[in-house]
């Protein structure tokens, strides 16, 4: 969601979407994610009667696997997809506006407006393709959070991920369990950090050039 909206606010700069976005973005960057959390789960069931805490509701948490449990499971999946989801989407179209504008600045930019280069090419070809490098490089750090829920708003949601585990086994002092979580949380990170590096090169072919360069010195 960070990229398209980041594009559509540098390219329609001071419009009334630009700005509208950038009110939700600060909104979202001071509202942490489990207030959010609560706050959704207040709205839904306050007004719709509906308890989204968990995966599962309370007559199929002991259920076996069957075609209505995991319908069960999708109804109450979209807060926790919405709120972990968005944790760092308002952070990301800033980053993506800012890069896409001072791209948008540039020389290159403007000569190949004077060429006669279509705005929707000259957009995607280029600026683009360069603005989007700091998210790419940073994209694989999300992995981790994924999984492990982020502790406090996995905790409100009562959400099954590594991040409850984790504070549970350092309160309980089970060192074996809490060091096998951040171990394993650590490859998630290792791992994320690969893709990145490897769609980096994807999108960016000057980071293959730079590599080439650097192995020949």
């Amino acid at each position: 969601m960070a990229i398209p909206i980041g594009i559509y606010s540098a390219t329609h700069q001071y419009s009334a979407a630009d700005y509208t976005f950038t009110v939700i973005g600060f909104v979202g960057l001071a509202i942490p994610n489990f207030l959010f959390a609560i706050i959704l789960m207040w709205i839904f069931y306050s007004y719709f009667g509906l308890s989204v805490g968990g995966l599962f509701s309370p007559e199929y948490v002991a259920a076996s696997w069957s075609i209505g449990k995991f319908m069960n499971m999708l109804k109450h999946l979209p807060i926790p997809i919405v709120v972990i989801g968005t944790a760092g989407t308002a952070g990301l179209i800033r980053v993506m506006r800012g890069c896409l504008l001072d791209e948008l600045r540039k020389q290159y930019v403007i000569t190949a407006r004077a060429k006669g280069v279509t705005e929707r090419t000259l957009l995607f070809k280029y600026p683009v393709r360069a603005a989007i490098n700091p998210i790419i490089s940073t994209i694989g750090w999300t992995l981790p959070k994924i999984v492990s829920g982020m502790a406090i708003t996995a905790l409100v949601l009562g959400l099954p991920t590594t991040g409850p585990l984790l504070l549970e086994a350092l309160m309980t002092q089970d060192m074996y369990l809490a060091g096998s979580t951040v171990m394993f949380l650590t490859f998630l990170t290792v791992i994320g950090t690969f893709i990145s590096d490897i769609l980096l090169v994807w999108i960016d072919p000057r980071i293959r050039f730079c590599e080439k360069k650097v192995s020949k010195i």
